[in-house]
């Protein structure tokens, strides 16, 4: 069996984008690419994430071509591996469907620098264009908005978190789902205290000596 340690770890992230609130139903999608051998696991399409079990991921080359597996790949599939192909930081992916970070994206605003754990992505977090789920045209707006960042609001869908590992892109996802909750809270209220440029170099001076643990 390809890629064992990443099955693992894609079937147990994959509960807690339910325990954690990140998603409803089989909602949102996770993956992993291994720079080695060249290929990616990712969640199959429409899966529950409590009966997904670790011969249920798929494995695809990145070009899209099925490697092992008998189930269908996550509709997003095309998205996750152009991330792949453009992103030399990018060793996993995770999509989510969160409340407030979906909220956010529904409006078609970027996410502003309204508390400094924005930083976990950049300065900001761009919407892309809406496009329909799973399609090339989706994937290449997601592409565009990300810029540098290591996440993008999809128009009227939902995140996209990149990380070197799982469990960074699953941190930050968290992270900007509590960064879209208090953007929310502070929008019903007037207009959010945002931070500067100044003051967000700061913050990402810091960041970049974090270590995640």
């Amino acid at each position: 069996m390809l890629m064992l340690k990443e099955r693992e770890l894609i079937v147990e992230h994959g509960k807690k984008l339910i325990t954690n609130g990140l998603t409803t139903g089989s909602g949102g999608n996770i993956s992993i690419y291994n720079r080695d051998l060249g290929l990616v696991a990712i969640t199959p399409s429409g899966q529950d994430y409590f009966e997904t079990k670790i011969e249920d991921i798929i494995i695809l080359d990145l070009e899209g071509n099925k490697v092992e597996g008998d189930l269908k790949p996550s509709s997003e599939w095309s998205m996750h591996l152009i991330f792949y192909k453009n992103r030399e930081d990018a060793n996993a992916i995770v999509h989510t469907h969160s409340k407030y970070a979906t909220a956010i994206s529904c409006m078609g605003w970027n996410l502003e620098p309204v508390h400094y754990l924005i930083g976990f992505a950049g300065y900001d977090v761009k919407c892309a264009k809406y496009a329909t789920y799973g399609s090339q045209e989706l994937a290449e707006n997601a592409l565009e908005a990300i810029e540098d960042r290591n996440a993008v609001l999809l128009g009227n869908h939902g995140l996209i978190a990149l990380g070197t590992d799982v469990e960074r892109a699953f941190s930050t996802a968290e992270h900007l789902e509590f960064v879209s909750e208090i953007y929310y809270l502070t929008k019903t209220l007037g207009n959010p205290n945002l931070l500067t440029e100044s003051q967000m170099d700061e913050v990402m001076k810091k960041f970049n000596t974090y270590r995640y643990k």
